[in-house]
């Protein structure tokens, strides 16, 4: 088995406000998608939710406030699973429901040393 990274983006700007009870529906379609990989022995940690806030530090000690507003896309979360494959790990991140809204995930396998 191997441990891939699962990056969720989205674009915040385009996305909509839901009422509570939508907020509650697509945060139950989260918890039920990664309770699908843990049922598979396939997560290792469910990671958390992101800041939309926070500061990008450059060569030389500078430090700027960041995300962007320029940016398209802001990081908003991650999770770490296990996977036999790249191929598999895809298929795994094809349910997340962030797609369902315009997102993305992106799959990186990370490199043990």
């Amino acid at each position: 088995m191997k441990d891939f990274l699962f990056v969720y983006r989205a674009d915040y700007n385009a996305m909509q406000s839901g009422t509570a009870e939508q907020m509650q529906e697509m945060t139950k379609r989260w918890m039920d998608w990664l309770g699908s990989i843990a049922a598979q022995g396939k997560l290792i940690d469910r990671g958390n939710r992101l800041n939309n806030s926070g500061h990008v530090l450059k060569p030389n000690n500078v430090v700027t406030n960041g995300p962007y507003m320029e940016i398209k896309e802001s990081i908003g979360g991650y999770s770490l699973i296990k996977a036999e494959s790249y191929d598999e790990a895809v298929e795994i991140a094809k349910g997340c429901p962030g797609l369902t809204m315009g997102g993305s995930v992106e799959v990186r396998e990370i490199n043990r040393l």
